[in-house]
């Protein structure tokens, strides 16, 4: 398990699958979900549903580039939506361990975001993700990392966004970049069989999200069904661990994921003081036990401050996952789940209990998955 060196290549030298044409790699993913009841802050409508499913092309340009188009369908609220969720252009040959990127991308903080929601272990993403970047942050801007000449994996990384794919509404008006980010990301092999991974990440929220006086019921509402960031801030502080084992590195047969995210949001809006801040972390663990099962079960926890115009309540919720999967195929995954959630305040009819069973199929060459 070379963490470093896979951490280190370029997106393009991990994909997997046959060139296309020119060099550049065609793909397309099918997700697809039946869910019992709707997860309060939950992506997946009840009953069937299309989830994030893609069609993506990736390849070089000239020497010195590489690119990647993706386009998402998935259907939300019973509509089908679609979007162009990367477009991006990213340097091969820069000297002294340095990388930039530019155009639209999904944002490098905590372990979980760069990922596709289709690659996830379980069907929905942490409360923390669902929260405070409606599940999966991807916005127009740059980034520049530089990898560190050591033995261990070492990575800083710096990134300047619109905003706008965060927190559309504004209460102010923003100077330009309204996002930044700031990643630090290390980690290491511990003998053959083990290794590791923690990142650091600091997000700098320039664009104040705008804040209407709901009634009550009008407010929980709001906050029952994910799509876009709910909760937002001035400054977010992320943390996030992995740890693998695998009977002398190799993962096809046993492996075992631990592994927890955390993140805090202060400077909530101009009416908020400095003990009003939204806090969420998870945990959760995978084991593979054959090459073509794994289970796995995930906690989570979320407290936040739900604004309400110029004054907060408080909001909390506790969810709790199970899930088992089918892998016929390393293009193929057929999942069930069983998730529980209590202790709901500040949120309309959260789903005590629900059943979501999910099939997600690849075509064509797709990217390897991340560490």
């Amino acid at each position: 398990m070379l963490l470093a060196t896979f951490c280190a290549l370029p997106g393009h030298a991990r994909a997997q699958g046959a060139p296309g044409l020119g060099g550049w790699q065609f793909g397309a993913v099918l997700d697809v979900a039946y869910t019992t009841h709707t997860l309060a802050l939950g992506g997946r409508d009840q009953g069937p549903q299309l989830g994030h499913s893609d069609l993506t092309a990736s390849g070089p340009l000239g020497s010195w580039f590489t690119a990647k188009l993706t386009a998402t369908v998935e259907t939300h609220e019973r509509k089908l939506e679609g979007a162009l969720e990367e477009a991006w252009l990213e340097t091969t040959r820069l000297p002294a361990g340095l990388q930039m990127r530019a155009g639209r991308f999904a944002s490098q903080i905590g372990y979980l975001n760069q990922q596709h929601p289709h690659a996830d272990d379980f069907v929905e993403r942490p409360l923390l993700y669902r929260g405070f970047y409606g599940g999966h942050w991807n916005d127009d801007g740059l980034r520049l990392n530089w990898t560190a000449p050591t033995p261990f994996y070492l990575m800083l990384g710096v990134e300047a966004f619109r905003g706008k794919r965060l927190v559309e509404e504004t209460a102010n008006e923003p100077g330009r970049p309204g996002v930044t980010t700031f990643v630090v990301k290390t980690g290491a092999d511990l003998g053959r069989s083990h290794s590791w991974q923690l990142g650091l990440s600091y997000i700098r929220n320039r664009r104040e999200a705008a804040v209407e006086d709901h009634a009550e019921e009008e407010d929980e509402h709001d906050h029952d069904h994910h799509h876009g960031a709910q909760f937002t801030g001035g400054k977010t502080w992320m943390i996030d661990g992995v740890w693998k084992w695998a009977p002398d590195g190799n993962s096809r047969n046993q492996q075992l994921r631990a592994g927890f995210e955390a993140g805090r949001i202060t400077d909530l809006n101009r009416y908020a003081t400095p003990q009003d801040r939204d806090e969420s972390n998870s945990i959760r663990g995978v084991w593979r036990f054959r090459p073509d099962w794994e289970v796995g079960a995930r906690a989570d926890w979320l407290r936040v401050r739900i604004q309400h115009g110029e004054h907060f309540d408080n909001g909390l919720l506790r969810e709790a996952a199970l899930m088992a999967v089918w892998k016929p195929s390393h293009m193929q995954s057929l999942r069930l789940q069983f998730t529980t959630q209590w202790d709901a305040v500040g949120f309309a009819d959260p789903a005590k209990r629900t059943v979501q069973l999910q099939y997600v199929i690849a075509f064509g060459a797709h990217g390897a998955h991340a560490y």
